[in-house]
C-alpha cells in the first residue's frame, strides 16, 4: 500500500512552503528547502517515482545562444562546479537518498547532457540501482554552436531505474503502444507525439533556465505510475513535473532552494486546477 502524504508530512522535520498548513491528504505539496536536507527527513519506501532534473554544473562564465542572442550559461549560484569529485559526492549522496525513500515497485528517471550523466549512471551502479533503460530525449530545434567546433547539442538522456537489481519496476506499456500503435522506443521523438521545447504558456509566469516540456514530464509519470501515487522532484524548478502530475491525478512533493520559483511553481498550480486537460497519450488512446 502506498504511503499517503498526509504521513510523509508528518514525518518531515522541516515546515512546508506550500500550503502552509495541510488538512487532510494533501495532494500538491512544496517545501523550500536543500533538496538532501529535505531528503533525508523523508520515510523509508514512501515515494511512488521520483524525477530529477539535478544541477548541470555548467555555470562556468562561458557563452551559449538562446532565441538567437548571445548569452551567458550561467544559471545561479546552485549550478557552480565545486570540482569533479565534489559533483559526484553530491550526486551520489542525493541518489543515495532517493533509493532510500522508493517504494520496492518505484522507479527514478533523471534527466541530464554529458556533462552530469555520466556521474548520475555510475553513481546509480554504486549504488545498486537496477538501470532500466537510457531515454534519448531529441530535442527538434537545439540552439547552434557558436563556436562551430563541435557537434550541436541536440539531445538529452533521461536514465530511468529502479531500487535495486531484484525490484519489480512498475511500466504502463499498454500506455506507451498506444502513442504509436508498436512498441516504444528509447528515443522520444516520433511523428505521432514530438517533444517540443516549453511553449509559451508554460513560460507566462516566467522563464527557468532548464525547464523542461510537461509533455515529457506527462510521458515519465504515464509510463511508471498510477492515479493517486506519489511523485517526487527533488530540484522543482518552475514544477513542471508538479504540474503534469497535478493534470494525471498524482500526488506531489515538490523541493527547491529558490523561493522565486516556487513563487511562479504556485502560480502555475493555482492556473493549472482551474483546467480540464487530458495528456496526447490518454487521447491516443
Amino acid at each position: 500500500m502506498n504511503s499517503s502524504v498526509k504521513r510523509i508530512v508528518k514525518e518531515i522535520k522541516h515546515p512546508p512552503y506550500y500550503p502552509k498548513k495541510i488538512n487532510g491528504d494533501a495532494d500538491f505539496i512544496l517545501y523550500k528547502e536543500n533538496s538532501l536536507n529535505l531528503l533525508k527527513s523523508l520515510p523509508n519506501d514512501s515515494v511512488d517515482l521520483i524525477f530529477a532534473d539535478p544541477p548541470y554544473f555548467l555555470s562556468n562564465n562561458g557563452i551559449t545562444c538562446h532565441a538567437g542572442k548571445m548569452v551567458s550559461v550561467n544559471k545561479g549560484k546552485w549550478d557552480k562546479s565545486k570540482g569533479i569529485k565534489a559533483n559526484h559526492e553530491f550526486n551520489k549522496s542525493w541518489l543515495k537518498e532517493c533509493q532510500r525513500i522508493l517504494t520496492n515497485k518505484g522507479t527514478i528517471w533523471v534527466s541530464g547532457t554529458a556533462h552530469i550523466i555520466h556521474s548520475i549512471g555510475y553513481a546509480m551502479q554504486e549504488l545498486g540501482f537496477k538501470l532500466l533503460n537510457d531515454i534519448v530525449w531529441f530535442k527538434i530545434n537545439p540552439p547552434p554552436n557558436l563556436s562551430c567546433r563541435y557537434f550541436t547539442h541536440s539531445t538529452e538522456t533521461i536514465i530511468w531505474a529502479a531500487k535495486s537489481l531484484k525490484s519489480k519496476h512498475a511500466f504502463n506499456y499498454k500506455d506507451m503502444k498506444a502513442v504509436t500503435g508498436k512498441q516504444m522506443k528509447n528515443v522520444w521523438q516520433d511523428l505521432f507525439w514530438a517533444i517540443t521545447p516549453p511553449k509559451t504558456d508554460e513560460k507566462k509566469h516566467g522563464k527557468h533556465p532548464t525547464q523542461k516540456p510537461l509533455e515529457l514530464l506527462e510521458r515519465v509519470i504515464i509510463a511508471s505510475s498510477r492515479e493517486n501515487e506519489i511523485v517526487l522532484d527533488p530540484f522543482n524548478g518552475h514544477g513542471t513535473t508538479g504540474i503534469a502530475a497535478q493534470r494525471l491525478n498524482r500526488k506531489y512533493i515538490g523541493v527547491d532552494v529558490e523561493k522565486s520559483y516556487l513563487d511562479i511553481t504556485i502560480k502555475r498550480y493555482r492556473e493549472e486546477t482551474k483546467r480540464k486537460y487530458l495528456p496526447k497519450v490518454l487521447r491516443a488512446g
